[in-house]
């Protein structure tokens, strides 16, 4: 074990208090949200961004120690352990309709941050382990069909109107939402289809992934209206609705008004200067260096650890937790992505 990486505990950060809000009352049930979105962004606007990037050897050091990946592992428990907590914690009849509001904020955090972001880096590995964890996390978020778009979609069709999840240069982030959720959706059921047929089984066979998701999470569903009731269903479902905008909120200002060119064959390959990239740190461990974006498309097979940062690709002003913010007011938002992107395009040009 490297002492380096012990910083990836920082996430545990979210989960506590996550936690402290499911078990009190009072402004502090707002720690959660106030943390995410105040304290973080504050504190990357502060300080740089860390462009520097580990050594070969390094590098090799990094990809061997077990505790990066034990850090992964440990978050599909706490996930199941967080949801059980709120699904009980939502059903207190003292609390008011604020405090009922923050409990279902903070879980819907965890949604995202835990449940579908360690879901997405686990969902990229090889082994068969791995990936049932990363299914297992994105349950807690109703979100299962993620897992065969991302890979087998999303990667595919970067950065081009074919994809559902790349956002298009004066494209609200309300609008895609709407075009993300519904059309990433039906994408996942035409990949899954196309590989029942190409292994010549029927489409509406139980071996369709997309068929087990669905049975999955209405068995989830069920169970918690079973055993906890239709309120604390009501919130669960509100969680995992807020981590999925969470998550269709980073997949907007990751590759925002970037296009790659098409060629005779289809696209040019995705290169780092499609995917906007945040070097800044706080969030980087937040969120186990995916705003380290550039490189991960670039190389999806590369473990988080070793993501680099890349001087061709496009660089985002702050970290992920502001840019969120930003996307959600689009006048701002417009007004200082269009400048980048016109500078971006400018740089490119003048180095070519």
């Amino acid at each position: 074990m490297h002492i380096r990486s012990l910083k990836f505990a920082a996430p545990l950060s979210m989960y506590f208090l996550s936690f402290y809000a499911f078990m009190h009352t009072g402004w502090t049930i707002a720690l959660p949200l106030m943390y995410a979105f105040m304290f973080i962004p504050l504190v990357e606007l502060v300080f740089p961004a860390a462009a520097g990037n580990l050594s070969e050897a390094e590098e090799q050091v990094a990809k061997n120690d077990r505790l990066y990946d034990l850090w992964l592992y440990v978050m599909v428990p706490l996930q199941f352990v967080a949801l059980y907590y709120f699904l009980v914690a939502v059903q207190d009849p003292a609390l008011s309709g604020l405090e009922l509001a923050g409990r279902i904020f903070a879980m819907g955090l965890l949604c995202g941050t835990f449940g579908i972001n360690v879901g997405h880096e686990l969902g990229h590995r090889k082994n068969l382990y791995e990936r049932n964890l990363a299914k297992l996390l994105l349950l807690t978020s109703l979100y299962m069909h993620f897992y065969i778009e991302h890979n087998k979609g999303h990667h595919k069709n970067v950065s081009t109107h074919e994809d559902p999840s790349s956002a298009r240069k004066g494209e609200p982030v309300y609008f895609f939402y709407c075009r993300s959720v519904g059309m990433g959706f039906l994408s996942a059921w035409k990949i899954a289809g196309d590989e029942q047929k190409k292994n010549g089984k029927p489409v509406w066979h139980f071996s369709n992934q997309m068929i087990q998701f669905q049975i999955l999470q209405l068995l989830l569903v069920l169970c918690i209206f079973i055993y906890f009731g239709s309120l604390a269903l009501l919130c669960f479902l509100a969680a995992a609705a807020l981590g999925i905008l969470l998550l269709e909120t980073v997949n907007y200002i990751e590759h925002y008004g970037l296009e790659r060119k098409k060629t005779e064959n289809g696209y040019e390959r995705a290169m780092p200067e499609h995917s906007w990239n945040s070097s800044h740190i706080l969030g980087r461990l937040m969120l186990f260096e995916l705003s380290r974006h550039s490189d991960h498309h670039y190389l999806a097979s590369r473990k988080y650890q070793v993501l680099r940062h890349h001087d061709s690709a496009p660089q985002m002003p702050t970290g992920y937790p502001g840019m969120l913010l930003l996307s959600l007011i689009p006048p701002v938002w417009f007004g200082i992505m269009h400048k980048r992107i016109e500078a971006y395009h400018q740089r490119m040009a003048a180095s070519h």
